[in-house]
């Protein structure tokens, strides 16, 4: 116990003021949650305060459509979490009358849900004594207890929850507010310790409330631990957009209907190659038939050197190409209607700037 004792201490006089932090209402926790996966806290809070400003209730949220979701979303990234979150909100709105489910168990059942996820609901709404373990709680245990199972393989969630459980207090009564040896307050502060305290490069063990029973800093293996041998492999995909502009400055966009990247996102007319093009390729292939209604007056290259977005298991090399065409465009969209399509960040970057 005197783990999580000394672990709750440091979190009641160390923990940042969030603002999903102070309700037991499952639906600004589950939004939250949602935002914050593979999200930095900074980057995602001003999110989770526009979600909340414009759907307040889960039944707001459901009644939305999805291109007003996706262009709330815009710059988060993993766009799929967006299109899952819209969808769980129309099942618990209308087929569970707008009540989470108050289970760990049930909680999984909803799209978008997974273990992560379901524990910090069960635990902060409803304080389900069932941990949570992210890549801050891998980090806070395997150093703590110099674990070095590999956190790559799938044995090492089950070892590293069972861990946890183990710490964890069990005292569920009353609200996660209530009690200082509660579920929730335990799962809340180990995330939010190795958030802040337990970083994983160069943390500041000096301080650390840990520093005297901490196995890794009495081994000097803070460093090598935790143990992850998992190996990233990287696509690299070439994309050379077509930036259209007729003699209104009308242009043309389209809708990313195919499964993968950027789902019902729009973007520019894309051509895709295997690798990177020059200007006479690109050219020929505008040329060949894209524009068969209208005459190509000019074509510009307005990015020589390619623009490198970085996606977890793909590197987009993006170059930008303006295509100014005679007459009119059949149902262009101008530049000011242009900005309130959803597009991926990048897109919305280069939309803004030119």
């Amino acid at each position: 116990m005197e783990f999580s004792n000394l672990l709750t201490q440091w979190y009641l006089q160390n923990k940042r003021d969030l603002p999903w932090r102070n309700t037991t209402n499952p639906y600004p926790i589950w939004l939250s949650e949602i935002i914050l996966q593979q999200t930095r806290v900074a980057q995602g809070t001003p999110y989770f305060l526009s979600f909340m400003n414009a759907f307040p209730t889960v039944f707001d949220l459901a009644k939305a459509n999805e291109e007003q979701v996706l262009k709330l979303w815009q710059g988060l990234g993993y766009y799929s979490r967006a299109r899952n979150l819209h969808k769980t909100a129309q099942i618990v709105a209308q087929k569970m009358s707008g009540v989470f489910p108050n289970t760990y168990k049930d909680l999984l059942k909803l799209k978008g849900v997974g273990e992560y996820t379901a524990a910090a609901i069960a635990s902060f709404s409803f304080n389900e004594p069932v941990p949570v373990v992210d890549g801050n709680v891998f980090r806070v245990l395997s150093r703590y207890f110099d674990v070095e199972t590999d956190i790559a393989l799938a044995s090492a969630k089950k070892e590293f929850t069972a861990l946890a459980f183990e710490l964890m207090p069990k005292d569920t009564r009353g609200g996660a507010e209530l009690s200082e040896a509660n579920p929730a307050l335990f799962n809340q502060a180990i995330m939010e310790f190795g958030a802040l305290q337990c970083v994983p490069k160069n943390p500041d063990c000096s301080v650390c409330v840990f520093n005297s029973s901490c196995a890794a800093l009495q081994k000097k293996k803070v460093d090598q631990l935790p143990v992850n041998n998992k190996k990233l492999k990287v696509r690299n995909r070439f994309f050379n957009y077509l930036v259209v502009a007729d003699e209104n400055e009308n242009t043309i966009i389209q809708k990313r209907t195919a499964k993968g990247i950027w789902h019902n996102l729009y973007e520019f007319p894309l051509i895709e190659t295997d690798e990177a093009k020059d200007f006479d390729f690109i050219t020929e292939q505008i040329h060949s038939g894209i524009f068969a209604n209208n005459e190509v007056i000019s074509i510009e290259e307005h990015n020589d050197k390619s623009i490198i977005h970085k996606l977890s298991h793909q590197h987009l090399h993006i170059k930008f190409w303006k295509v100014n065409i005679k007459g009119t465009i059949e149902n262009g969209i101008n530049p000011e209607n242009l900005k309130t399509f959803p597009f991926p960040i990048v897109i919305y970057n280069f939309i803004e700037k030119n």
